[in-house]
This record gives C-alpha cells, sequence and structure tokens, in this order.
C-alpha cells in the first residue's frame, strides 16, 4: 500500500515538475530567455562532447554542483582558486584531489560568454546546468533548472571542511547535515542515489574494508586489493560496481546487498525513514526518479545570491 500511494504521488506531481519544478521567489527557468537564449544548448553541447569523451566526467560535474550549494549556497565558490586574501574550497579535505572537471568549466564559461557576447551566464549557473545535462547524457531524468543566480566573490577552505558531509558519517550525523540546507530525509537518500555514477578514493572507504566490516564478502576481496590497509589513498573504485556508468537505481540493489562502497552509503539503511526509501527507489525506477529530479532543484535553491548580490565572473576561476 505504501509504495501504491507513492505511485499516486509519481502521477500527480511528474507532470508538474517536468513542465515547472519548484519554483523559487528568486530564480526562474526564463532568466536567460532574453538577454541569451541560446545559453543552454551552449552548455548542453559542451557537456555532451566532454561526457562522450569521458563518461565519468558526468559523475564529476554532478558533484562540483552538489558540493558548491552546500557551501555556502549555489555560488560557484567551489570553481574559486587561492588568492592573497583567502583559501578556496578545492584544498579543503572533500575536495582536495577528488573534485574535477574545471576545465569543463572552463571551456562551457568560454562558449557561453562567445555566444551571448559576454559574461551575462553566471559560473552558479553553468554548474547548475552542467550538472542536469551530465544525468541525461548517462541515462537519468531531467528537471527544469531554475536560473538567476550570481557568483560570489569569496571562497572559504574552512567552511567546506565543515559544511561539506563526510563519507564516514553515520545516518544521524547526515541527516542533521542534510536538515540544515533545508532537504529531508527523503532527499537525502534520494540525492545519494547520485553515487550510482562515479569513482570514490581508497581514503574515503578504507575504514569500509578493515573495520570489523558487514560488507558482502564477494564484493570485498576485490576492493582490498585495490585499497589496501596502507597505503594507495588515491586508488578508485566504482561507486555503483553494477552499473557504474548508468544513471539507474542499482546503487539502492547494493545497499540492499551490503554492498554500498562508502560508511555514509551504508548507513542510510540505519535510519527508518531512510531504509524504507533505499527499499522503495530499489523497486519503483520512476520513483526515484521523480524524488531525485525534486530533491535536486531544492539543492539548488539553497541560498542563492541574486539580484546585485556576487557578480557575474568573466572567469569562473577568479573573481572579477
Amino acid at each position: 500500500m505504501a509504495i501504491f500511494s507513492r505511485m499516486v504521488k509519481v502521477i500527480l506531481v511528474i507532470g508538474f515538475l517536468l513542465a515547472t519544478a519548484v519554483t523559487s521567489q528568486q530564480l526562474s527557468p526564463y532568466f536567460y530567455t532574453n538577454s541569451c537564449p541560446q545559453a543552454l544548448a551552449v552548455i548542453r553541447n559542451v557537456v555532451s562532447k566532454a561526457v562522450a569523451g569521458e563518461p565519468r566526467m558526468g559523475a564529476s560535474l554532478l558533484r562540483l554542483h552538489f558540493h558548491d550549494c552546500f557551501v555556502n549556497g549555489c555560488d560557484g565558490s567551489v570553481l574559486l582558486d587561492d588568492t592573497p586574501t583567502f583559501i578556496g574550497e578545492k584544498s579543503a579535505h572533500p575536495n582536495m584531489g577528488s573534485t574535477r572537471g574545471f576545465e569543463v568549466i572552463d571551456k562551457i564559461k568560454t562558449a557561453v560568454d562567445a555566444a551571448c557576447g559576454g559574461a551575462i551566464v553566471s559560473c552558479a549557473d553553468i554548474l547548475a546546468v552542467a550538472a542536469r545535462d551530465s544525468v541525461v547524457l548517462l541515462g537519468g531524468p531531467s528537471w527544469t533548472v531554475q536560473l538567476g543566480r550570481r557568483d560570489s566573490r569569496t571562497a572559504s577552505k574552512d567552511d567546506a571542511n565543515h559544511n561539506l558531509p563526510s563519507p564516514t558519517a553515520d545516518i544521524a550525523v547526515l541527516l542533521s547535515n542534510f536538515q540544515s540546507k533545508g532537504l529531508d530525509a527523503q532527499d537525502l537518500v534520494a540525492l545519494s542515489g547520485a553515487h550510482t555514477i562515479g569513482l570514490a578514493q581508497c581514503r574515503f572507504f578504507r575504514n569500509r574494508l578493515y573495520n570489523g566490516t558487514s560488507m558482502n564478502p564477494l564484493f570485498l576481496s576485490p576492493l582490498q586489493s585495490s585499497c589496501p590497509a596502507a597505503g594507495g589513498d588515491y586508488n578508485t573504485a566504482p561507486l555503483d560496481g553494477l552499473t557504474p556508468m548508468s544513471f539507474d537505481t542499482a546503487y539502492y540493489a547494493n545497499l540492499l546487498l551490503n554492498r554500498g562502497l562508502l560508511p555514509s552509503d551504508q548507513a542510510l539503511l540505519d535510519g527508518d525513514l531512510t531504509s524504507r526509501a533505499v527499499r522503495q527507489y530499489s523497486l519503483v525506477p520512476l520513483l526515484f526518479s521523480v524524488d531525485f529530479t525534486r530533491a535536486m532543484v531544492k539543492l539548488g535553491n539553497i541560498s542563492p545570491l541574486t539580484g546585485t548580490e556576487g557578480e557575474i565572473r568573466q572567469n569562473c576561476r577568479k573573481i572579477n
């Protein structure tokens, strides 16, 4: 009955989501309609070429948007290089050596500015649109991206260290972290489904392999070969060992088989609401698609700079 009632919600909500998503008082999907109507097509073209050349890049671009929004809102701060006045987010522990795709964002910015005749589209909006396009290119659902974010003039390594969810966090910490951003338990599970694509570094999942783990032994042995108890910190493994380059619901099936790679992934089964959502998504892919797109719009609406706040950067790596 629970799944049936959720399916009723799907039927009622999916048309609305695809048409208008979740509106914000400050953002609009039509923000560039007059100033640069070709902007979204240009972004999609560059992302398509990047993902075709390296499918993993889709996961990297999606992750950049998430890591941007969780640190002081969706303001493009994750893209900023260090300056004499601040140490940026790139060197924070969750980002150092693992966030990637900056060169693709540079290419998008160059192409969009050329098409628009100047710096019209913000780097924060480029991240949001590139994340959506990446998901679609890897077989996932689409959603209407709200636009009109402006770019920050600063970034903070400390804020990134304190705000980004830890890959070793337990369910209580995860829920608290997401709730502090206006995201609920359903959003936590839906957004975690992004781990159906991409890779993780050994240093982020080593504890899952060696500290009395309950991980499926058939999954454990090959992982220990590539991620030893000491050394090999930057060796990688797929977050979803079944279909690592397809945006699907295999991630949730993995969790039910104790095959979650990160401790924070497997921790989703430790909460009543979150474990229920994991089971529902593993059975009803359409339900996951609806909740994921809804959660992505909520993520993109976290504390944007709008109006005269911030700036529209000419170079996404540095302030004007």
